[in-house]
């Protein structure tokens, strides 16, 4: 049981967006490890080298994602990935950085998908899986454009969900809480007080820690896996309990 498991995806290709760290990362390991063939796409090859294909894609760019998706002949799993982030009230951010941080995290979604259903329409393991945000269903401090994205994500991905239904397609997401990535570690960099920041977000989740790239991973494929296959408009929470749970202190 437990080697046929560790091999589920073989035979199977699948495309990972924001592929070339963090979590984008670690779910093309997984499913490589699990024996599929991997496009990785993202605007820099990261930590891919030996890993899977590198496909330089700019999820932002309409042309960039057709070019690369012009690369990939079959395939059975999309991994939607890539993503940016923003900080801020409402009154914080610009118009200019709205259009461009909804431009990558909502729209990006729609744009590999376009490329991606033609091909998993010849599929009979064919799922889409997004990386969403507790932030689409819980109100996070100073990510009110983050947070506007990924609710867009979560409805994006129900819809999604109803549409493919009758070509057998599954949609679902995962919802992260706060993740050990280097985009986190990016945003720790801006603070005024580094330490203190991340104790504050290891605070708010109820485990008091920090989600790790690798558990989001391992979420995104157990719903990407052809195993789950009566599994489709379903989000599923990988957030230290952030969501559900009220921690009395």
């Amino acid at each position: 049981m437990g080697k046929r498991m560790s091999k589920e995806f073989a035979g199977l290709t699948a495309a990972v967006t924001g592929a070339g760290s963090g979590i984008g990362l670690a779910t093309a390991k997984i499913l490589a490890d699990g024996g599929a063939k991997v496009y990785g796409l993202d605007i820099a090859e990261g930590g891919l080298a030996g890993v899977g294909e590198w496909l330089q894609c700019d999820v932002g760019d309409d042309a960039s994602v057709a070019a690369a998706f012009s690369k990939i002949s079959s395939l059975d799993i999309l991994i939607n990935s890539a993503a940016i982030s923003s900080v801020g009230n409402v009154e914080a951010n610009p118009s200019e950085e709205w259009h461009k941080v909804m431009n990558i995290n909502i729209v990006g979604i729609a744009r590999t998908a376009r490329g991606a259903l033609p091909l998993l329409r010849k599929s009979k393991s064919a799922s889409i899986t997004n990386v969403c945000s507790v932030a689409a269903t819980a109100g996070i401090p100073k990510r009110a454009l983050y947070s506007a994205t990924k609710g867009a994500v979560l409805s994006l991905t129900l819809a999604m969900a109803n549409d493919h239904i009758a070509e057998g397609i599954r949609v679902n997401c995962v919802n992260p809480g706060t993740a050990d990535t280097p985009w986190v570690q990016r945003l720790l960099a801006q603070a005024a007080d580094p330490a203190a920041e991340r104790k504050a977000l290891e605070a708010r989740q109820p485990m008091g820690r920090l989600v790790s790239a690798e558990e989001v991973a391992r979420a995104l494929c157990f719903l990407a896996s052809p195993l789950q296959g009566s599994t489709t408009g379903t989000s599923l929470s990988v957030d230290g309990g952030m969501q559900g749970l009220r921690i009395p202190k």
